[in-house]
């Protein structure tokens, strides 16, 4: 049994213990929080819950750390942590922080023998493969992915970092024209605003400037600079009943030609649509634990990211499995 430790139990984590339920080669060993354990109740029965400083005592208990914490502030301070004690993974979400990321990770990973796999979940993750596939295999192209519609867990994330919100949750919306004229072979030149618009619902503290927030938010690099960014703020109980759900989805796309002079084109299209996007994310971040604990087992060190992990290591079943009932 591969024994999984979950680093953070907010909706990310509560998906991973799920995972770790459905995965019959995967068991919970623990959890490890920033709350008052006494406070944090989970679904395992008899799976201890403890605090993050007590995780370096875990070290010979557990095979995998998966990291739940946020893109923002908790993950480029964690995982390098972490991966000095444990074979991690995470769900690193700043697409334009990733190499910085990544040799962190891997300069810690590698001093301690340990595997870390960063970037995991759908996008970066599932998405990302699809891109790299499609550009394998249509030289000449371009690429297109849409968000959404749906809740982003990381956008929602930073604006509940942003002083004076008390709650908030973000839905990247696809600008619909944009990904027709990509299905009917127009091959348009895009740009990010072009691609999508940002809605975002806030509840504020008491006394808060809406203002100020309003203006912090849609000013924020990385996250909400790039794109036409609407911000509403209601009240918590709206916020409970209104949107209180985290779907997402989306479309990764590919249009190219091949032939001796182009003449024939294609188009490569990847879709997902999830009515939980952590719970899915959670599902991919159990799979590629399983990868991060056959390389360990084999004696690789160092980073890892989707692009760098063979199919196989991600699935339960043996290869001659995978060759009869799935090649």
């Amino acid at each position: 049994m591969i024994r999984i430790g979950i680093l953070g139990y907010g909706n990310l984590g509560r998906g991973v213990e799920c995972a770790v339920r459905q995965n019959d080669d995967m068991e919970l060993a623990a959890v490890f929080t920033r709350r008052d354990p006494a406070d944090v109740k989970i679904l395992t029965e008899g799976v201890p819950v403890c605090r993050i400083e007590d995780a370096e005592q875990w070290q010979d208990r557990i095979d995998v750390m998966i990291l739940c914490g946020g893109s923002a502030t908790d993950l480029p301070e964690q995982t390098p942590k972490f991966a000095e004690m444990f074979n991690v993974i995470d769900s690193f979400d700043t697409h334009a922080r990733i190499p910085e990321h990544y040799a962190n990770v891997d300069a810690a990973a590698k001093k301690s023998g340990k595997v870390g796999i960063i970037s995991v979940g759908w996008d970066p993750g599932m998405f990302s493969l699809n891109r790299l596939y499609a550009n394998a295999i249509l030289p000449d192209g371009k690429d297109y992915t849409f968000w959404g519609k749906g809740v982003s867990q990381g956008h929602s994330d930073a604006i509940r970092r942003v002083e004076g919100v008390r709650d908030a949750k973000q839905y990247t919306i696809p600008v619909e024209s944009a990904l027709e004229a990509v299905r009917n072979g127009e091959n348009p030149d895009l740009t990010t605003r072009q691609k999508h618009t940002r809605e975002c619902f806030v509840v504020l503290e008491e006394g808060a400037d809406a203002a100020k927030v309003e203006e912090e938010i849609k000013t924020m690099p990385n996250y909400f600079s790039d794109y036409d960014t609407t911000v509403h703020f209601i009240s918590e109980d709206e916020l409970k009943r209104d949107h209180s759900g985290i779907p997402h989805g989306g479309f990764v796309l590919r249009s190219g030609r091949t032939g001796w002079d182009g003449e024939n084109s294609h188009l490569i299209e990847y879709s997902l649509k999830l009515d939980s996007n952590p719970e899915f994310t959670s599902s991919v971040l159990a799979a590629y634990a399983r990868a991060a604990y056959r390389l360990s087992q084999e004696g690789v060190s160092g980073c890892r990211t989707v692009f760098d992990i063979a199919p196989a290591y991600l699935s339960a079943k043996s290869g001659e499995e995978l060759r009869k009932t799935m090649l």
